[in-house]
């Protein structure tokens, strides 16, 4: 698969530093189908590394979004799924059309009875789904978490857009550039629970409080729960509460896109700042009509093209999820799996007026 407008390429990817919360996970693996009785933690310290193993063909993967009509995991998964069919696999997205905590609970006992040899999951909650991603740990089915983390026990892998403190410090310093570093500010993200979502506020939340920000003011942060309605309508209320609001960081692309449309037809146009993470093909028509400057992304197709990737080396024995193991994700190039199990595709790119347009996802 020749995948579209490269963002943020990297030969080899390293650990994020000062990576908290949630994300700091530790690495786990089983042993068979059938005998595997400890959890994915104890497991690594047993399993070998093959680098040299050839990737198995017929290889079943799942790929397991936060909701099912999210138009970016969308184009995650199909990546993906394209990307298994490469090395002689077949993937298959599934999922249900909420983003609620434990909406991916039953997907997850479906895929155990399945059999499917990995299960790859943008977890809503890091803890609701540990209990049967743990079972199907149990039964060797391999675990990859991509875009948003589970708890630490709970997969072998992560697959991180970017470095999580990048992503998070980055976006107040776009907004604050915008603003002049002085006024009231707000964040509308995705669900409460999201991993990555909480993670990337709580790297803003320090941003913030450092010495160049003493102007600025986090009024709220509100949830859309990638709903386009609900942040549509999260947004209409922020500007209700805090009428002189000089700006708002969307680190979700539903999100993103829902506050440009209000915004772009209200009278806040022009008036407030609205910056974060989407795509360019949804954010194109705001950038072009004056709604919004900038806003930042990597390519969702790379992301899930490394994830089904880091699947198959985990499912064939290449690697365990251990520090230092290296794999090859196809036309990617080599990877290096880099503290509790996380891999991490690369930086992200600014997109503007003077670049969108080279761009199609």
């Amino acid at each position: 698969m020749m995948l579209r407008n490269a963002v943020g390429r990297r030969a080899v990817a390293t650990a994020a530093t000062a990576v908290c919360l949630a994300l700091s996970l530790a690495a786990c693996s089983g042993t068979t189908k059938d005998s595997a009785g400890e959890s994915g933690a104890k497991a690594t310290g047993s399993a070998k590394a093959d680098p040299d193993a050839p990737l198995k063909k017929g290889l079943k993967l799942a790929f397991l979004p936060k909701q099912i009509n999210n138009p970016y995991e969308k184009i995650l998964d199909e990546a993906g799924i394209a990307a298994a069919k490469e090395y002689g696999g077949t993937g298959k997205e599934v999922g249900p059309s909420d983003a609620n905590a434990s909406s991916q609970v039953s997907y997850i006992n479906t895929l155990i009875q399945q059999r499917q040899d990995a299960i790859l999951i943008a977890a809503n909650d890091p803890n609701a789904v540990c209990g049967p991603l743990k079972q199907a740990m149990k039964k060797d089915i391999k675990v990859v978490a991509y875009d948003s983390d589970t708890a630490k026990d709970c997969r072998q892998l992560f697959i991180n857009q970017a470095g999580s403190e990048q992503i998070g410090r980055s976006l107040v310093q776009h907004l604050a550039e915008q603003i002049g570093h002085k006024g009231k500010i707000a964040i509308l993200s995705a669900t409460q629970n999201a991993t990555n979502q909480n993670t990337w506020i709580e790297y803003m939340k320090e941003e913030l409080k450092l010495p160049a920000y003493k102007d600025m003011e986090l009024v709220k942060v509100a949830y859309g729960d990638d709903a386009d309605q609900k942040s549509f309508q999260q947004t209409q209320g922020l500007l209700q509460a805090y009428p002189d609001l000089k700006g708002i960081i969307s680190p979700t692309t539903v999100g993103i896109a829902a506050a440009a449309r209000y915004l772009g037809d209200s009278s806040y146009k022009g008036k407030v700042v609205l910056n974060g993470l989407g795509t360019p093909n949804q954010m194109r028509a705001y950038v072009k009509n004056g709604t919004v400057e900038q806003f930042s992304l990597w390519n969702p197709e790379e992301l899930g093209y490394l994830a089904s990737y880091a699947a198959a080396a985990l499912a064939s024995g290449q690697i365990t999820g251990a520090e230092g193991e290296t794999f090859t994700a196809g036309e990617l190039g080599e990877y290096t799996v880099g503290k509790d199990g996380e891999v991490i595709l690369g930086e992200p790119t600014v997109f503007d007026a003077k670049n969108i347009d080279r761009f199609d996802f």
